[in-house]
């Protein structure tokens, strides 16, 4: 059973959308054993705890510097002994030693099809306001490693999704969300959790059923 860190800052959609994956059979194999968010006040902490998940808060501002933060955030994720984690809209810049503890353990999901419209300052809203200023065509979601860059690390699963005329920055991020994020997400904790996913060179190989 592979044991899942969800780490969140906010309302907690994506969390969401694992949890409900994991109760209808998407996810297989792999349970949520604890979710972790820098703001006390995010949803995603009542969405966990009512499903009766561990749900706690580490902030930086907690703590007198970065360095304490980091050491103290990488020792009570260690405790809970989780195969890989999560970052499911986790404002929070992932500490190196974690990286390097956790290779190719760590997951996150960008709101565009990497490598446009990511790096530095694509965040949130301002993905969507970059898509619709440039005026592509299509747009998606990445679900990728984690590395020492910024979106940098190997890609796990793609999914496109239509820029229509009518886009608000609001209206589109919404579609991402339902039509890719909250679909390449779950699948991708579902072959982690099967042994399917391998890391060669770089780039990930997904093996067959």
């Amino acid at each position: 059973m592979l044991k899942i860190a969800v780490c969140v800052s906010g309302g907690g959609t994506n969390l969401q959308a694992i949890m409900d994956a994991i109760d209808n059979g998407t996810i297989t194999n792999a349970e949520i054993s604890v979710v972790i968010s820098n703001n006390r006040n995010a949803y995603a902490l009542e969405r966990a705890k009512n499903k009766n998940i561990p749900a706690i808060c580490i902030s930086p501002k907690d703590y007198v510097d970065r360095v304490a933060f980091n050491e103290d955030f990488l020792k009570q994720l260690d405790s809970y002994q989780v195969d890989l984690v999560v970052l499911a809209g986790f404002l929070v810049v992932i500490p190196q030693e974690m990286i390097a503890k956790y290779r190719n353990r760590i997951i996150n999901i960008h709101p565009s099809l990497i490598p446009s419209f990511c790096g530095t300052g694509y965040y949130g809203l301002k993905v969507h306001e970059g898509v619709l200023s440039r005026g592509v065509k299509v747009t998606g979601a990445t679900c990728h490693f984690v590395d020492e860059g910024t979106d940098t690390g190997p890609i796990i699963l793609q999914k496109a999704v239509e820029v229509k005329d009518t886009d608000t920055p609001e209206v589109l991020q919404r579609r991402v969300m339902e039509q890719a994020e909250w679909i390449i997400m779950p699948k991708a904790i579902d072959l982690i959790a099967n042994g399917r996913v391998k890391v060669v060179d770089n780039k990930v190989i997904i093996q067959e059923d």
